[in-house]
C-alpha cells in the first residue's frame, strides 16, 4: 500500500508506461511466439530482430504497429471509449487516479499544489479524463501540458515552471490552484512541427491516416498472425507490398512525433531537444530532498529512463514505488533493482496488478489530515495489505 497521507507532502511524481492504457489501446506485447511453446515477442524486441536480420517484413511490422496501436490514439474521444466495456473501465481508472492525486495536491500548503506525471504514452487520456472532470465543475484544477497560446498551443519546456496562483479581490491573499504537469517523454500524437517549435493540438478526428483502405486489407493476414498465440515468426506473412509505398509510408511514419520503439530516439531534432530536455526534468525531480517516485505500467525497457532513475537513486531522500504487473514483471524489475534500499517493487499476493488493482488496493487515499513525520525510506508498504 502506498499511503497518500504518507506522501502528500513530499515531491511527488508519477512515471506511466502503456500498462495504464491497457483494454483501451493495446501495449507493446504481441501474442506471437519465438518458438512453439515459448515467450512471446515485444513490438520492440522483434522490430529489433527484423532490423539486425535486414527483413523486409520490418517495416510491414510498424504499420501494423501504426493502424493497431498509433491511429486510434489520434481518434480518441471519451465518447468512444465509453462505447466499450473496456475503454469504459479505463477511462474510469484515468478519473479515479487523477481525483485521489488532487485529493492528495489539497492537502499541501497554498502555493505547493503541484506534481509531475511523467508519461510514456503517445495518447491523450490524461488529458481527455481531465478535461472532462473540469467540465463537470466540482474539482477546480489545472493540467498543464508545457503549452501556452490561443488558436496555436505551443510547447516549451519553461512552462512547467509556471503555476495558476488565485488571489482574493483586494489582494490580501493567495492561494494556488491544484496543478499536474503533464510530461510526455516519448512524444504524442498530438504534437506536429511549427517554426521550430512543437504545436499541441488535441483535435485530430479531421487527419488523414498514412494507410488507405487496400493497405490495411492488405495487412490483415501479416496483423492477425501477430495477434496468434500459436504462431511463430516462419508462419508470419509477407504483405506483399510494393518496395515504393513502403518507402513511402517509412517516410511519412518517421515524421511522427514519437520515439521509435527499436532506438528509443527521435527523427527530428525539435522533438529529440526537447526529450532531453523533459529527461533533465526528470532528473531534477529525482534530485529533490524528500522526492518519491511511483510507476505504474512501465517496464523501464526505456535505457536512458532506466539509466537516470539508477544514477538518481544515490539521493538518500529519494522513495521510488515500483507497480508490478505480475509475479515474472517483479522478479525482473527486483533483479535490475538489486541492492538499492530506496526502490520497493509492489505485486500483489492474489492477482495482477491492472489499473483498478493499482486504485483500489495500491494507491489509497483515506487518512491525509496531519502531516506524516516518517522520512522517505519509512514509506514501506504493508505486506499485510496483499503487497510483497
Amino acid at each position: 500500500m502506498i499511503s497518500l497521507g504518507d506522501i502528500y507532502d513530499k515531491d511527488v511524481s508519477f512515471l506511466f508506461g502503456s500498462g495504464a492504457s491497457f483494454g483501451l489501446l493495446p501495449t507493446l506485447r504481441l501474442d506471437i511466439k519465438r518458438e512453439v511453446g515459448g515467450e512471446s515477442w515485444t513490438l520492440e524486441e522483434l522490430a529489433a530482430h527484423f532490423e539486425k536480420a535486414k527483413d523486409k517484413r520490418l517495416i510491414p511490422l510498424f504499420m501494423h504497429y501504426y493502424q493497431s496501436c498509433i491511429r486510434p490514439a489520434e481518434m480518441l474521444t471519451i465518447s468512444a471509449a465509453n462505447g466499450t466495456e473496456g475503454g469504459r473501465v479505463v477511462v474510469d481508472n484515468y478519473r479515479r487516479f487523477l481525483e485521489s492525486v488532487l485529493l492528495m495536491l489539497q492537502r499541501r500548503k497554498a502555493l505547493e499544489r503541484r506534481c509531475n506525471i511523467f508519461t510514456t504514452n503517445y495518447d491523450g487520456c490524461f488529458p481527455l479524463v481531465a478535461d472532462e472532470i473540469i467540465q463537470r465543475g466540482h474539482i477546480d484544477f489545472v493540467l498543464n501540458d508545457g503549452t501556452r497560446g490561443f488558436t496555436k498551443r505551443i510547447l516549451q519546456a519553461r512552462n512547467f515552471n509556471s503555476f495558476l496562483c488565485q488571489s482574493g479581490v483586494f489582494g490580501r491573499h493567495q492561494n494556488s490552484i491544484p496543478q499536474i504537469n503533464l510530461i510526455h517523454l516519448h512524444g504524442s500524437v498530438y504534437w506536429s512541427k511549427a517554426n521550430g517549435g512543437i504545436q499541441v493540438d488535441y483535435d485530430l478526428t479531421e487527419s488523414n491516416s498514412l494507410l488507405n483502405e487496400a493497405l490495411i486489407e492488405k495487412m490483415q493476414p501479416f496483423s492477425a498472425a501477430l495477434a496468434n498465440s500459436d504462431a511463430v515468426l516462419d508462419d508470419l506473412p509477407d504483405p506483399g507490398i510494393e518496395a515504393g509505398t513502403l518507402e513511402s509510408f517509412w517516410a511519412m511514419y518517421e515524421q511522427k512525433p514519437i520515439v521509435n520503439p527499436t532506438k528509443w530516439k527521435f527523427h527530428e531534432t525539435v522533438y529529440e531537444e526537447h526529450y532531453y530536455q523533459m529527461l533533465r526534468l526528470l532528473s531534477y525531480e529525482l534530485e529533490k530532498p524528500n522526492a518519491v517516485l511511483i510507476t505504474f505500467g512501465f517496464s523501464f525497457a526505456d535505457e536512458h529512463i532506466l539509466n537516470l532513475v539508477m544514477r538518481s537513486l544515490s539521493n538518500p531522500g529519494l522513495q521510488v514505488f515500483i507497480c508490478c504487473y505480475s509475479h515474472a514483471t517483479h522478479n525482473a524489475l527486483s533483479e535490475t533493482f538489486k541492492g538499492h534500499r530506496n526502490v520497493q517493487c509492489l505485486m500483489l499476493e492474489d492477482g495482477v496488478m491492472d489499473f483498478s488493482a493499482f486504485n483500489d488496493k495500491v494507491l489509497v487515499g483515506p487518512a491525509i489530515s496531519k502531516p506524516s513525520a516518517a522520512p522517505a525510506e519509512d514509506l514501506l508498504p504493508d505486506p499485510a495489505e496483499g503487497l510483497i
